[in-house]
């Protein structure tokens, strides 16, 4: 389903590869996650779709990262080939030396611009059929996977509190790679995970054993002061009604030593492959324009370049 050789053969299907541009080849190194995560394999999907789209004349090398943070700090010793993935609050922590970034300040951080958004890290609360939950008082006296050291894993503690759920509930000592397998055979009875959408594990839990995804309600979501996200019903098996939860944000990114051509062609050719990569990887689909709402600060002169022949609205603090 999420194989990047599956979209480049819906790509020929579809007649989206487009004739060699007259641009001369260009490399560029995308820096996202771990390998074998989900956010890897979103980047290996663009180095094929950039390579499709561009008729060979854009060269994407992915390289494997040890996480959002890491990826902002290697701006500073980076060219104008570098493009990473991360949370615009992280730039946004970056740019004013906050947080973890605090006394690890640089001028290069000044320069970090937008290109595109790519799937928001989206939680999920999934409990068992079995279970009888429906909401998230219905998770009193459950056991709970939440997996260790993860975002989904702090996330997911930090709304238990939140919704009055600390002490309440049983935190299962697991991997959330066994989460699946935990819940076929009843030793927890749900588990939060957080990735883009559809997530493969809830595909396999939904498909498998039968599960409830818990939607937030209006105050709860504020609450979290994470964005609102809606999962649209069908997303997986059984699930009859769109599902509201909440997300944060994921965004390429390159700085201002990149040259605007480059970061215009990497652009267009995204956007315009976009809709192809969803053919191969249905997280794509949840990828639209309305996301670059998301973004809080500055994008790449080539990018707006693109986005204004696209009649795509952009705010003032984004140009």
């Amino acid at each position: 389903m999420f194989n990047a050789m599956k979209w480049i053969t819906g790509a020929v299907a579809a007649g989206v590869m487009v004739s060699a541009p007259a641009w001369a080849e260009t490399r560029v190194t995308y820096k996202s996650a771990k390998a074998g995560t989900s956010y890897y394999q979103m980047g290996v999907q663009i180095a094929e779709g950039m390579k499709a789209g561009s008729g060979g004349n854009i060269i994407v090398t992915v390289e494997e990262g040890q996480g959002s943070v890491q990826n902002v700090m290697e701006v500073r010793a980076r060219g104008g080939d570098y493009v990473f993935t991360t949370p615009p609050s992280l730039v946004g922590l970056a740019q004013a030396g906050k947080a973890m970034f605090e006394g690890k300040g640089d001028p290069a951080f000044a320069e970090i611009r937008a290109l595109f958004p790519i799937p928001s890290l989206t939680m999920h609360f999934v409990m068992s059929a079995d279970s009888g939950a429906k909401d998230f008082a219905g998770m009193e006296g459950k056991t709970i996977l939440l997996g260790k050291g993860s975002f989904g894993a702090r996330e997911g503690e930090k709304y238990l509190g939140l919704f009055g759920l600390e002490g309440k509930v049983k935190i299962a000592d697991a991997e959330l790679s066994n989460a699946v397998a935990a819940l076929k055979n009843g030793q927890i009875d749900g588990f939060v995970t957080a990735g883009s959408w559809p997530a493969p594990n809830v595909v396999e839990a939904a498909a498998s054993t039968g599960v409830t995804v818990l939607s937030l309600n209006d105050d709860q979501v504020a609450q979290t002061k994470r964005t609102r996200l809606v999962i649209p019903a069908g997303t997986y098996a059984g699930q009859d009604q769109d599902i509201v939860t909440t997300s944060l944000p994921v965004v390429a990114y390159t700085t201002t030593k990149m040259d605007d051509e480059t970061a215009y062609q990497l652009t267009k050719t995204f956007w315009e492959n976009k809709a192809a990569m969803a053919e191969g990887a249905a997280w794509w689909g949840g990828v639209d324009a309305a996301m670059l709402g998301n973004i809080t600060g500055k994008l790449h002169p080539g990018a707006i370049r693109y986005y204004q022949e696209a009649g795509i609205a952009l705010t003032d603090s984004q140009m």
